[in-house]
Formats: structure tokens, sequence, C-alpha cells
């Protein structure tokens, strides 16, 4: 579970790095050759759209979505239990049939490009297809870590990173 999480946060961080070298870049080469690169805001909003569907397996998984704890923090911990339970299955309930639909979105582009370049918008629908199918997939496994009382927490997060850190 470790290693796909890795993958999860890696794929994450590396869409927002490539976000950032991108507009950077044609930051640099416009005030610098009056020159932009090719197609980087389409570029960028892809990059985009797919950090966001890995950062929502993450946030799913880690249960550190935005939240409004107003009733969970007056339940006792059953209560707060099935609450989690309860929300984390109304996730799934949705994410499931986003993660089909982006599927048929990627099989509905054909053979279509962006507009400069002619890069297949399929090759980043179809990474961003993979994130929302993990999404989905690291809610069902919250779901089930939740109904066996081992769910990570958003606590957990810092015992991993140390524990990375110090290499156990």
């Amino acid at each position: 579970m470790k290693r796909l999480l890795s993958v999860v946060e890696t794929m994450a961080a590396l869409s927002m790095l490539l976000i950032a070298v991108l507009t950077a870049g044609n930051v640099l080469l416009r005030y610098t050759f009056s020159m932009q690169i090719p197609h980087w805001f389409d570029g960028s909003q892809m990059l985009q759209g797919i950090a966001m569907f890995w950062g929502i397996a993450l946030a799913t998984y880690y249960g550190t979505h935005i939240c409004v704890d107003l009733l969970w923090e007056h339940l006792k911990p059953p209560g707060r239990r099935w609450l989690d339970l309860l929300a984390t299955a109304v996730t799934l309930a949705f994410l499931a049939p986003m993660a089909w639909m982006v599927w048929v979105k990627v099989a509905g582009t054909g053979s279509q490009g962006t507009m400069d370049l002619r890069l297949p918008l399929q090759w980043f629908y179809s990474v961003g297809a993979v994130g929302a199918c993990v999404a989905a997939l690291l809610a069902l496994v919250r779901l089930v870590q939740l109904w066996q009382g081992n769910a990570a927490s958003p606590e957990s997060l810092g015992d991993d990173i140390s524990g990375a850190a110090h290499g156990s």
C-alpha cells in the first residue's frame, strides 16, 4: 500500500512541478526573448487536471479533504467512525461513476489534439482517468479500513513522513 501511495504522491507532485516549470519557462522566454512556449497554457491546464485527479486520490485515502466537522466534533468515537464510514461511502459513490465517465471521455476524444503542437488529448485524459480510478480504489480501501477500525488518518501522515526520513 505504501508503494501505491508513493506513486500517487509522485504523480500529483510531478504534475505540479511540470506546471511550475512550464509557467516559469514561458515567463522567462517571454520577458527575455519575446517568445512563448507553444501551447503552454493548454498544456498547464491538462497537467492541472492530472494533478487534481491524483490529488483527490490522496485526499480521499487520508481523509484530509476540506470538511466541516461541526457534527463530527460533538460525536463520541463510535459515532465518528460511523460518520466517517458514511462520508467515505458517499465519496466512493461519486468517485466510481466519475472514474467511469472520465474513461468514456477518453474514448470519445478520438484523434483530437492540442492546437499548436497537435499533442493527442487522449494522453493527458488517460493519465487523469487512471488517477480517477485510483481515487475510487483508495476510497474503497479507506472504507474497508474504516470498517475494520484501522484507517489512515491525518495524524498518521507525520508518522509516515518521519519513518521514511529515518529509514524505517
